[in-house]
């Protein structure tokens, strides 16, 4: 009895079950990704015009991304207050939002609609500041799956939430707003004991590649099955019957992770566990103090005095030269000869506060290349409706669905193929944003031509970019500007998305969709307020629903957004080009000099 009582107590503390309960929550925490879905319902039963849903999706996105009072919260309150707190206010805001869409309370005006939407998404904040800063610090050393794999089951909440819509089979398309409101937050109250660090860098186990294995396995069939059933349904008229199984086969499939932490507490041998260190090996606590006060006296003035060429040279010449010249400036310093000076701060690859990460070009260089690249990408994820309505699609489902999983595969992939970049190559991470943000160039040329099956593959590319983003990103932000600050850090990156959703939907897309629109029905504005200020006009609902038709209706929004996802791709480059030595002092085999 007492060897059972043992188990238990080592599965509820395994990091693995934390690792499964977090994946549970984030898959209930990409709601926001559902807006394209949900917009239709609202334009119609509020009679609203395409600038005034660019206004509530810019809401939602802000909602989504500003989560400064979630990383404080997290850091005053334990993390299941946290996790309650964000599944309230889930609740309340898209509660009430149902509430206005089916008359049984007053219509609200757009301002306080928008306060709902921003309300109701920032919930996602808290589920996704616990899930990840928990994760993070129990898996340490795996930091790109970790972080792919929970971003990645944010991004296919909105597939299975339009599973479980469709297997309820209301003909109230406002149900799919009720169920956004209650189903997230009764999972994450069913998990929120569960998920928090349980001092993971202990518990490593020769067996960790197989689990990760099995989750990547999963991850993979999940995607799969899902992209099946959703053609399946789109393409085949399909029984309700069938459409339950469907769903009952999805819950399995998101249920089986938990045979890891599972057969580790119960049926494998409980073993003594390794246990790794929770930083970086150069970031290792020096020896003595005073060896470490020298070090750090000195290190400044190699970097200003040693030629540019040393650093290309190999890591054993390169050893040897900073050496000698480390010796001779302790000798100058010794003479009187120069004056060492003192570095303030934190170098690459400790732990900054965000105050100090804000005075780092590096840092902006990250969030300036994420605003321009998934700013683009949160566009058409939230003009999705409108975008596959105007190009003749009836059923908007499909390509939320699809755009959701492959978001997913994105996010689970750009987690670890940048690991591999850093792990097997030493190349800093940021490469693989470049890339994904190419992908997304293409994508957006696509979806611009408007050709046969545009949408399609347009949704594919935009989603396996974008979703690379909030794989990457946080990753190499971690490595960068360290973990002890790694919640503020994340969600002060995460206002690159609002801020970029706000340019190019609620200011491009938006206003060159109206024209459009109006150009198409020979109207012009009403009204000159439609003329000097749409923003104030959209504000006040001064304007007339407008529909356009056609390629056009995005045509130029989609080539600016791809122009500047190719800006933010070159913006990467900089920033590989600048951290190179970093990443190659952080994870090069042969490297024992210390991160500056």
């Amino acid at each position: 009895m007492g060897q059972l009582q043992e188990r238990f107590c080592a599965f509820f503390n395994n990091r693995w079950l934390v690792f499964v309960a977090a994946m549970w929550i984030q898959s209930c925490a990409g709601i926001g990704y559902l807006f394209g879905s949900i917009s239709p319902v609202i334009k119609r039963s509020l009679n609203y015009n395409q600038r005034q849903i660019a206004f509530l999706g810019v809401a939602k996105d802000l909602g989504d991304s500003v989560g400064f009072f979630a990383g404080t919260l997290c850091e005053i309150l334990p993390l299941w207050a946290s996790l309650l707190v964000g599944a309230l206010k889930n609740f309340v805001g898209y509660g009430w939002v149902w509430l206005v869409i089916t008359g049984r309370v007053p219509t609200l005006p757009l301002w306080a609609m928008c306060i709902l939407i921003f309300v109701g998404t920032n919930g996602e904040t808290y589920f996704n500041t616990v899930a990840l800063v928990s994760c993070v610090q129990n898996f340490p050393k795996s930091r790109g799956p970790i972080v792919g794999i929970l971003k990645g089951f944010a991004g296919l909440g909105g597939a299975i939430l339009t599973q479980i819509y469709t297997m309820i089979h209301s003909p109230d398309h406002a149900s799919l707003i009720f169920m956004v409101a209650v189903g997230p937050a009764m999972v994450v109250i069913a998990c929120m004991f569960i998920v928090r660090p349980v001092g993971g860098h202990k518990q490593v186990r020769q067996s960790d590649g197989k689990s990760f294995t099995i989750v990547y396995s999963v991850c993979l069939l999940l995607a799969a099955y899902l992209m099946g059933v959703m053609l399946v349904q789109d393409l085949v008229n399909v029984s309700h019957t069938v459409i339950i199984i469907f769903t009952a086969i999805l819950f399995i499939l998101l249920l089986s992770p938990i045979v890891i932490p599972v057969s580790l507490s119960f049926f494998l041998d409980s073993r003594a566990p390794e246990e790794e260190a929770l930083l970086l090996e150069p970031q290792k606590q020096e020896a003595g103090k005073s060896e470490s006060d020298a070090h750090e006296v000195i290190f400044s003035e190699v970097e200003d005095e040693k030629p540019k060429e040393v650093d290309l040279l190999p890591a054993s010449e390169r050893k040897k030269r900073i050496a000698q010249l480390q010796a001779k400036l302790f000798q100058a310093a010794a003479e009187g000869a120069v004056r060492v000076k003192r570095r303030r701060g934190p170098h690459r690859g400790e732990d900054f506060t965000l105050a100090q990460a804000l005075i780092k070009a590096d840092f902006w260089l990250i969030f300036i290349s994420l605003l321009l690249g998934s700013g683009s990408g949160l566009t058409v994820i939230d003009n999705l409706g409108q975008l596959s309505q105007s190009l003749g699609y009836d059923n908007t489902h499909i390509f939320v669905s699809m755009i959701s999983i492959w978001n997913f595969l994105g996010r689970v992939g750009g987690g670890y193929f940048s690991e591999i970049i850093v792990r097997d190559y030493a190349y800093p991470r940021p490469m693989a944003m470049s890339v994904a943000q190419c992908i997304m160039a293409f994508g957006h040329i696509f979806l611009a031509m408007g050709w046969p099956g545009a949408m399609y593959v347009g949704t594919v590319l935009i989603g396996l970019g974008y979703g690379a983003h909030w794989a990457i990103v946080p990753a190499a932000a971690s490595e960068l500007f360290g973990l002890k600050n790694f919640g503020a850090l994340y969600n002060f990156l995460t206002v690159a998305n609002p801020a970029g959703s706000l340019v190019f939907s609620g200011l491009i897309a938006s206003h060159i969709y109206d024209h459009e629109a109006e150009k198409q029905a020979h109207q012009p504005p009403q009204n000159w307020l439609l003329t000097s200020g749409p923003i104030f006009s959209s504000l006040l609902g001064l304007d007339e629903p407008l529909k356009c038709e056609g390629a056009i209706c995005f045509f130029l929004t989609l080539v600016i957004m791809c122009v500047f996802c190719i800006i933010a791709a070159v913006l990467s480059m900089i920033l590989v080009y600048r951290t190179k030595i970093v990443y190659k002092n952080l994870y090069g085999k042969s490297s024992t000099t210390r991160v500056i």
